[in-house]
């Protein structure tokens, strides 16, 4: 009987775990706790709006941040939709990425091997140098980033302030 309570408990436990775990490293679920994070993050809610970086859309309703692991080769990438909203720049979706065009004049394209992601996000090093040395691939509106930096320097902080699991590749 004790063995029995035992492995019921130790099962118990295990999903637990396994229900707590942090999402995998640029995965859908990841996507979303991102999103969540840039909607707390006050330099990009508001500096982005303030300095209309979130208007700028073309009048499609959103900015797309499309984003991936460029280690993880066969993996979907995922992307954050940007809109202004009641005064900010709030996150509206953060999603697995759709195979719709991205418009380089609005959004961005940006991938980076996990230990680069990984180092931006414990801010060893901004934007500037990520991209001056090729840790960093960049495709969108450049002096829109350029004028931008702080913001986007918060946003490549948010792999470090959202739990992941960057031990495998998304599925």
């Amino acid at each position: 009987m004790n063995k029995t309570i035992g492995c019921v408990a130790a099962a118990a436990l295990a999903m637990t775990a396994a229900a707590s775990a942090a999402p995998v490293m640029m995965s859908p679920e990841w996507a979303l706790e991102a999103c969540n994070a840039w909607n707390a993050d006050p330099v990009l809610t508001k500096k982005l709006y303030e300095s209309g970086w979130a208007a700028n859309d073309k009048k499609h309703g959103q900015k797309v941040l499309r984003i991936a692991r460029s280690d993880c080769k066969a993996s979907p990438r995922v992307e954050l939709r940007i809109a202004t909203r009641d005064g900010q720049a709030q996150c509206i979706a953060g999603v697995a990425a759709t195979p719709a065009a991205l418009d380089y004049d609005v959004d961005y394209l940006m991938s980076a091997e996990t230990k680069r992601w990984l180092e931006m996000g414990r801010g060893e090093y901004g934007p500037m140098r990520a991209m001056m040395f090729g840790r960093l691939s960049f495709d969108g509106p450049m002096g829109e980033a350029m004028s931008n930096m702080g913001p986007f320097g918060s946003f490549l902080m948010l792999v470090g302030k959202v739990p992941a699991d960057s031990s495998a590749c998304p599925q």
